[in-house]
């Protein structure tokens, strides 16, 4: 479905709010890190929202009455007043900071954007796919792996990205309190979601000090506490 009106697309006045913006609807689940990067950015946004859930693990995302809502049976999905469909995390955050730009998740230097963007993508495109709840139960179901193969194959991905994302945070003038400057954005949202999954799996974040640091910076705030798992309506 398509969003009317050419505003909703473009960057706005800080005032300016695209229509469909009261009444939202969230498709999530409590423990899914990418429901957490929307909830974080919906509260630190200050919008409120109708809270959906849908228990993975027990299938309830593949029901025909969620699939004619998102065919493609992932949460989060994001829906508007008027009945826009938003899928894919990152989608749904830039959509929410065009929209609603106060605060602001993204720089507003064109270098300051796409550096943000790098290091949201290095979680969000190279660790989280791999170790997504689909890919962990499929290593289960078509090649027999335990619940320690499991445990090893979730670190060994983390570790890979983790890696990487550490000297790039730890020797870049840019990061300070946070992974860009001294406010929290795309990039500290996606990495605060990773590091509270990485909990489940027994990451040792020894290794990755700089990570650590921006983690309890965000986990401070009132944002990120709010939208945590644990204080989730259909938490276990």
């Amino acid at each position: 479905m398509a969003i009317s009106g050419p505003s909703c697309l473009a960057r706005p006045s800080k005032s300016a709010e695209c229509p469909g913006m009261s009444d939202l609807v969230l498709h999530n689940y409590y423990r899914s890190s990418t429901s957490y990067r929307v909830r974080i950015a919906l509260e630190m946004k200050g919008l409120t929202y109708q809270y959906v859930p849908h228990h993975l693990r027990h299938g309830e995302h593949l029901e025909p009455d969620y699939l004619a809502v998102n065919p493609q049976g992932l949460v989060p999905a994001l829906i508007l007043g008027d009945g826009t469909l938003l899928t894919q995390s990152l989608a749904i955050i830039e959509f929410l900071d065009e929209t609603r730009p106060e605060p602001p998740l993204l720089p507003q230097d064109a270098p300051g954007r796409a550096r943000v963007r790098m290091l949201a993508q290095m979680i969000a495109c190279d660790i989280h796919p791999v170790n997504n709840l689909r890919v962990l139960t499929s290593l289960r179901t078509l090649f027999g792996a335990g619940d320690e193969d499991v445990a090893n194959w979730f670190r060994h991905w983390v570790n890979e990205g983790f890696q990487p994302l550490e000297k790039i945070l730890a020797s870049s003038a840019e990061t300070k309190t946070f992974c860009h400057g001294d406010t929290p954005g795309l990039a500290d949202i996606c990495l605060a979601a990773q590091v509270t999954s990485n909990a489940r799996f027994g990451v040792d974040l020894t290794p990755y000090p700089t990570i650590a640091r921006i983690h309890a910076a965000c986990m401070v705030l009132p944002a990120f506490q709010k939208a945590a798992p644990e204080n989730q309506i259909d938490a276990e």
